[in-house]
């Protein structure tokens, strides 16, 4: 089930969930707007290295910048993070998406899902289109979708417990 406004506001109002930093413009009909961090990873062209998960040095292959704004360059891949730190309940999962005005302009974002019980700033993958677009910290881009589970989890410990800022990929050895 997808949780509606009133579901999220009676979870907030409860301590179930939380949001921060949380505006009047963050909780939609159907799920959450979450705005743009000030971090942002870029892959290095790197065309002469392979990358081996497991066995490669992640931040070999990025470099990261703090910003207030950044060029999204045509089809560039890069990772961004969400403003707010969030934590959910055991029962509750997230979908994110983007908000449909960003995919308009040919961005996308591949399906990602937040565990139940997870804390932390979201680290996203976004894809650029077919010219460069400009972003700005603060502007609403990620929807968060809220799906209550059949049953609680355990509580949640994964390797991006607490992340803040860019998180990069850990590959598990």
């Amino acid at each position: 089930m997808i949780l509606s406004k009133p579901d999220i506001l009676k979870l907030i109002k409860e301590g179930l969930l939380k949001i921060d930093p949380i505006s009047d413009d963050t909780i939609r009909e159907n799920g959450l707007d979450l705005r743009l961090g000030r971090g942002v990873g870029r892959l290095k062209n790197l065309s002469d290295r392979v990358f081996e998960p497991n066995y490669s040095r992640v931040e070999d292959f990025y470099v990261i910048e703090d910003v207030e704004s950044f060029i999204l360059n045509p089809c560039e891949v890069v990772l961004i993070h969400t403003l707010e730190y969030i934590e959910l309940p055991n029962d509750i999962v997230g979908l994110i998406n983007l908000r449909s005005s960003y995919a308009r302009i040919g961005l996308s974002l591949p399906p990602t899902i937040v565990d139940a019980g997870f804390k932390g700033e979201l680290t996203l993958q976004i894809r650029g289109g077919s010219y460069p677009i400009k972003l700005t910290v603060g502007e609403r881009m990620i929807h968060l979708i809220l799906v209550k589970a059949s049953s609680p989890t355990m509580e949640y410990s994964g390797k991006y417990i607490g992340q803040r800022g860019i998180t990069l990929p850990r590959f598990s050895k």
